[in-house]
């Protein structure tokens, strides 16, 4: 595991923003700037198994190395990577980085909430177990998330402006294939990074 947070910070909540961040988008900064406004700091986490994507195209490190790069404008923003990339893997083992008793708040958008919430976890207790670990914060994406009666004290909704609500790293790449405008999607620090692997010479082109 790699993380880069402070040591002996005295934050006490962590917003986790887990991602393939394929590559990182201003969408992606927008919502853990949102986020600050409840957590103390907001760590960027790419795992290094994926539960549902490989790392095919632009490998893990090289991503990792983009993450780093986008955030470093912000000294409240951490990067971290966690060999296990379900959301209970990633709070236990950020846990033991973390301050004792640190309060962890994972952030996704309207669509990964439903799936997260709504998932087969094998048994019907298991999400509310994991609630116990962790709460999540949910962004409005093609609309707001209706947060169900018994998870409310461990859900909550933070804002997220409509411009940034559509985008993805999937329209990145998409507009570099197509020769389409992109640069607004991507944080400037990153541009050059992103023209060359995701271009038509780059190991991303059309993943």
């Amino acid at each position: 595991m790699y993380y880069n947070g402070i040591v002996g910070t005295r934050a006490r909540r962590f917003g986790i923003l887990p991602g393939a961040f394929n590559p990182p988008t201003v969408a992606h900064l927008a919502l853990a700037d949102s986020a600050l406004n409840t957590v103390d700091r907001v760590i960027f986490v790419l795992p290094e198994t994926l539960p549902h994507k490989d790392y095919s195209g632009v490998p893990f490190a090289t991503r990792l190395k983009l993450v780093q790069l986008a955030t470093d404008h912000n000294p409240s923003f951490d990067v971290a990577s966690t060999q296990g990339g379900l959301l209970i893997e990633i709070a236990r083992e950020l846990r033991a980085r973390l301050p004792s008793g640190a309060q962890i708040d994972f952030l996704c958008g309207r669509d990964a909430a439903e799936r997260i919430v709504n998932w087969d976890y094998g048994t019907p207790d298991a999400f509310s177990g994991m609630l116990k670990e962790f709460g999540l914060l949910v962004a409005p994406r093609d609309g707001d998330y209706l947060i169900p009666e018994p998870y409310r004290t461990r859900i909550a909704s933070v804002p997220l402006a409509a411009e940034f609500q559509a985008m993805s790293a999937t329209d990145v790449r998409d507009r570099i294939h197509h020769g389409t405008d992109w640069h607004h999607l991507v944080p400037p620090a990153i541009h050059e990074h992103v023209r060359q692997l995701y271009g038509p010479a780059g190991p991303g082109e059309s993943r």
